[in-house]
């Protein structure tokens, strides 16, 4: 049976989002190795894999670099950071799907997907979920937002364990960043 998993903003070959993201890692080629491998340890061929946009950004090597290495059915959930994968050439021949915006289930579960955070999606009001992407960990006006919508979890490689995730580890690996993260309206004055 396959699987299904999420995740956002890996940034491959991304120097400074390292020190963005403040990401446990000396050097882009260390945090690739170690996502590769993450990915590689978890994903088997048939199982399926949302990537939430920015999967390579300022890349010494291409996207398809990356994605020949990487196992499972990709499917590319277009962010701010993917007009070279989308322009680099055979790239576009290992995704099963590029969009915007993707309606999936899971297991029974509607799920919206796209890189943004968005305040209301389809079937929101009927305890649909919403994957994002887009703004990492950052605590912002956007973070405490989202935090108050029910069934909506960032699907970022740095609150996900620099790994795909299913549905079930998104959620709690955002319930515990909540909890290691407070943040309140008052808070943002901060920073």
């Amino acid at each position: 049976m396959s699987n299904k998993y999420y995740i956002s903003d890996l940034h491959f070959g991304h120097e400074n989002v390292i020190r963005f993201d403040n990401r446990p890692f000396k050097s882009a080629g260390e945090m690739d190795y170690i996502m590769m491998e993450n990915w590689c340890n978890r994903v088997q061929e048939e199982d399926e894999v949302y990537i939430l946009g920015d999967f390579c950004y300022r890349a010494e090597k291409g996207p398809v670099w990356y994605l020949k290495r990487l196992p499972g059915k990709k499917h590319l959930i277009i962010g701010n950071h993917d007009e070279k994968t989308l322009k680099y050439p055979g790239a576009l021949d290992y995704f099963e799907s590029v969009d915007h915006i993707m309606q999936i289930d899971d297991k029974g579960k509607q799920i919206c997907l796209c890189h943004y955070p968005m305040a209301e999606w389809t079937a929101y009001h009927r305890n649909s979920y919403h994957i994002y992407g887009h703004i990492h960990n950052r605590l912002s006006d956007t973070c405490l937002l989202m935090r108050n919508r029910k069934n909506a979890y960032n699907a970022a490689a740095c609150i996900n364990h620099y790994r795909p995730s299913t549905l079930a580890e998104i959620i709690a690996n955002n319930e515990k960043f909540v909890k290691e993260n407070p943040l309140t309206w008052k808070d943002l004055n901060k920073y």
